[in-house]
């Protein structure tokens, strides 16, 4: 049996599933508008339409970022489950420069909901990452600086990086995916998709 394998771009503002069952729609202002509209939450069939596929794992609504996609459900299995850890890459830019005692923290683990998380790869970035402009800008307070934080995980709790960088004093602002394994995000676009390469696949299941 061939199974598919794809790597999406998933754009701010998209749910990671391919429908939306609670009915919610989502305020936009538009630019010079005096009022916000309501729209029907963008979802993964806005973008993707090879059929049988199911994401690896999620992204929240707010994220940004890369994912998997797959009809291969014993590898779904294997890389969402949580006892087998996988590393997943984020660039995250928070409030304010974070100082040596916060990078610490995040490293050696923060107390979540009476547990503490994994140890993670955790630096601050000198430059900030090229990325294109998001869709939403987001909020910007002239007087409070802002940084980049390279944060790998092997685990994947509900809103795990904004919670913990919250939990060191240093909220998230803009949150992406930009590796899962040894698969990058490189220049694919937001809301563009490409299908594995053999070697990629070969790598991954191994």
């Amino acid at each position: 049996m061939s199974y598919r394998y794809i790597l999406f771009n998933k754009p701010y503002g998209v749910l990671s599933q391919f429908t939306d069952s609670s009915g919610e729609k989502r305020k936009v202002c538009a630019s010079g508008s005096p009022g916000a509209k309501l729209f029907k939450r963008r979802t993964l069939k806005d973008y993707i339409s090879v059929a049988d596929v199911y994401p690896v794992g999620r992204l929240d609504w707010d994220s940004e970022g890369l994912m998997l996609l797959t009809d291969n459900g014993q590898l779904q299995h294997r890389l969402s489950h949580p006892q087998f850890g996988h590393p997943r890459t984020y660039w995250v830019q928070v409030e304010r420069i974070p100082d040596v005692n916060a990078i610490n923290q995040l490293q050696s683990g923060v107390m979540i909901s009476d547990r503490l998380t994994r140890p993670a790869i955790v630096k601050l970035l000198t430059d900030e990452p090229l990325l294109p402009e998001r869709d939403v800008p987001i909020r910007f307070r002239k007087n409070v600086p802002t940084a980049w934080l390279e944060i790998t995980l092997t685990e994947g709790r509900n809103r795990q990086v904004r919670r913990m960088t919250a939990k060191v004093g240093f909220p998230t602002l803009r949150l992406v995916r930009v590796a899962i394994n040894q698969l990058t995000l490189h220049n694919l676009q937001p809301g563009c998709l490409r299908n594995l390469t053999e070697n990629e696949v070969k790598d991954l299941l191994k």
